[in-house]
């Protein structure tokens, strides 16, 4: 089997701002697993927040040896960046040998459209609720937050969109005092989701904080091994593939999510429509579905999916799977 992995940059549509910082360009790595006859590919985004860049991503991806399946895979490489690509690329290329869906090999029902959030990068109030009001028609819109004098954002953003659903990411930006204070705002305001709200490393102070709205872990949750550690913090799972290391895991973390009474919110990084049509596979049946990298950009695939008012559909066999 020939493996080969691409750095590509897709630039945005515009600048994309979280706490972290902001970006202008979607920087991803593509993998593709050729036996010769048929060819299979994946894309993966590697994350600073993960100790993850292009160099060190690609360097895991050209360690792998020349045989390998899926099943050994997972102990070639940990959860991450780097078994992502590979992994989705596995799926593509035996959907492709089998002249099958992957949804099929995977022994899922047929996918469809799912409503996907559309983010507002982090602005100051007035950017933040022109973004709002060019973006109202949308069904959930998702806001990053992040910072202490996150409250006059948050009205800004409801007076701009008074109909859509919101839910608000706060990337480990808050302390527990300032999401105590928050709190009962974002009931007011008619928010369904919190996403990460505390840092990763100190969100044992979310057990026994009253929770008024859901909230959701993400950078607290990577792969199966990580749920233990949510239990009496959170009350809804973000699954994404370039945490989990591939569809493989996501998968398996979803249903282990699922029968652990956690609901499922399906995430991704910035990137392309390669990116997002297995996570696709994933966010059938979602609380929430947050799949809006191909949106954000400026350039996309060939064969992109198709965003409408029914949601992200499901790829065609001409991008993935």
């Amino acid at each position: 089997m020939r493996l080969s992995v691409t750095s590509e940059s897709f630039p945005l549509a515009e600048v994309f701002t979280i706490s972290r910082g902001s970006k202008t360009h979607a920087d991803v790595l593509t993998v593709r697993l050729s036996d010769g006859a048929h060819e299979g590919w994946g894309e993966c985004v590697p994350y600073k927040r993960y100790g993850e860049t292009l160099d060190s991503v690609t360097a895991e991806i050209e360690g792998l040896p020349t045989d390998f399946d899926r099943a050994s895979l997972m102990d070639l490489l940990p959860a991450g960046a780097a078994r992502n690509a590979v992994d989705c690329a596995l799926w593509d290329l035996q959907a492709k040998r089998a002249g099958k869906r992957a949804w099929k090999l995977a022994g899922l029902a047929k996918p469809g459209p799912e409503i996907t959030a559309y983010t507002l990068s982090l602005g100051e109030p007035a950017a933040m609720e022109a973004a709002a009001r060019k973006h109202a028609h949308r069904p959930l819109l998702k806001i990053k937050l992040g910072t202490p004098d996150d409250m006059a954002r948050l009205e800004a953003v409801r007076r701009g969109a008074p109909k859509p659903q919101i839910i608000v990411d706060a990337n480990e930006g808050w302390s527990a005092e300032v999401y105590a204070d928050l709190a009962p705002h974002l009931v007011r305001l008619g928010v369904a989701l919190v996403e990460q709200p505390l840092p990763a490393s100190d969100d044992e102070a979310l057990i026994g904080m009253d929770r008024p709205v859901p909230v959701c872990a993400d950078e607290s949750a990577h792969d199966t091994t990580t749920l233990d550690a949510l239990k009496g913090k959170y009350d809804v799972v973000n699954i994404k593939l370039d945490k989990t290391g591939g569809l493989t895991e996501a998968l398996r973390l979803r249903e282990a999510a699922l029968a652990q009474g956690y609901r499922i919110m399906v995430g991704c990084m910035v990137g392309t429509s390669l990116a997002m049509a297995p996570a696709v596979l994933v966010a059938q049946g979602a609380m929430v579905t947050d799949l809006d990298g191909p949106l954000l950009l400026a350039q996309d695939r060939p064969e992109p999916l198709q965003f409408d008012e029914a949601g992200v559909h499901p790829s065609t066999p001409a991008l993935w799977g």
